[in-house]
């Protein structure tokens, strides 16, 4: 193995570490969602982006023959669907959007998460001279910075109750 060779394991390492700790923040909600046995603030749309983002990357690992790719985004796509699943079971019929300039329905660990993955996978396509790797990390990238931004801008109040649940 060559110098680049030990470099890209340790790289896929970080893939794998970082995008399963990204997938199993949504342990907390589902949690939350048992227990409270409401989805009030949970965000659906993380879920369902992420299952069709792990079920597109499955479909190019599996195309491209990179085990890395395989095992990481069929776990992904399991867990997503299974929050999927439940979000839906406990979703109300009538789902109101409220512009609250609040960051309280936005997951502070899924942001980290999603940054170091999305920055981790970049990196790994940068490093493979991939680009269908890197480029549809980046927006992960973008989109991660723009809510650190909006947790600067509008800190989150703690829930008590929530946070006992977390822990």
């Amino acid at each position: 193995m060559g110098p680049g060779g030990v470099a890209d394991s340790l790289l896929s390492g970080a893939c794998v570490l970082f995008t399963l700790g990204m997938f199993s923040t949504g342990l907390s909600d589902l949690r939350h969602m048992q227990m409270t046995r409401s989805v009030d603030s949970v965000q659906f749309l993380p879920f369902l982006t992420t299952d069709i983002n792990n079920l597109s990357w499955l479909s190019y690992g599996v195309l491209k023959g990179d085990g890395t790719l395989i095992v990481v985004n069929a776990v992904g796509a399991v867990l997503q669907t299974l929050y999927i699943l439940v979000y839906l079971h406990y979703s109300p019929q009538k789902a109101k959007v409220i512009q609250t300039k609040s960051t309280q329905c936005l997951s502070f660990s899924l942001t980290i998460a999603t940054l170091l993955t999305s920055s981790s996978w970049s990196l790994y396509g940068f490093r493979l001279k991939d680009p269908y790797i890197m480029v549809p990390n980046l927006p992960g990238i973008l989109t991660s910075f723009i809510r650190l931004w909006l947790f600067w801008k509008y800190p989150q109040k703690q829930d008590r109750n929530y946070r006992l649940l977390q822990t």
